[in-house]
């Protein structure tokens, strides 16, 4: 598994493996337009370039996208806004295979060498994969937010690094 900044091919990529209802349920239901993932992918190269971290694509070991993982700032007006969010997605073919642990852990390599002293992850409540991935991260369960555009739970897990 190797990560790498996301390439303007990545964008297409990206948006075949999430157009799936299984890998989209808990972020929003519904499949984004590619000019979603071409405008992402342009924004994780300038996180990387200004930040040194971003959501990186995730290489098998042949080389193939899988989905990413990474970091970004959380820019919304609710939640740990402002705090920096270590997130994760995969294309439903490459879920169970440890791709998302194995790429979480280096993310938190990365952000520890970059000097955060710090990250979140905003996890629907209802996604057990990802809150059971937090917990073999190490993260600890914060607070709870309603999601304003779902009602939903969210809740916000931490991490000091």
């Amino acid at each position: 598994m190797q990560l790498r900044v996301p390439t303007d091919e990545d964008a297409v990529v990206w948006h075949r493996l999430f157009d799936d209802p299984d890998v989209m349920e808990f972020l929003g239901g519904k499949s984004a337009e590619l000019s979603v993932y071409e405008e992402l992918t342009a924004r994780q190269r300038r996180h990387d370039a200004e930040r040194g971290f971003c959501l990186w694509t995730v290489l098998d070991a042949s080389g193939r996208a899988v989905g990413f993982t990474g970091a970004q700032p959380w820019e919304r007006d609710w939640g740990p806004t402002g705090e920096t969010e270590i997130g994760w997605r995969l294309g439903r073919e490459f879920w169970g295979r440890g791709y998302a642990t194995a790429a979480a852990r280096t993310t938190l390599e990365r952000l520890r060498a970059a000097g955060l002293p710090g990250v979140v992850a905003m996890v629907d409540a209802r996604n057990e994969r990802s809150v059971a991935l937090a917990r073999r991260l190490g993260m600890r369960r914060a607070e709870t937010f309603a999601a304003p555009e779902s009602r939903r739970q969210v809740h916000c897990y931490r991490l000091d690094l």
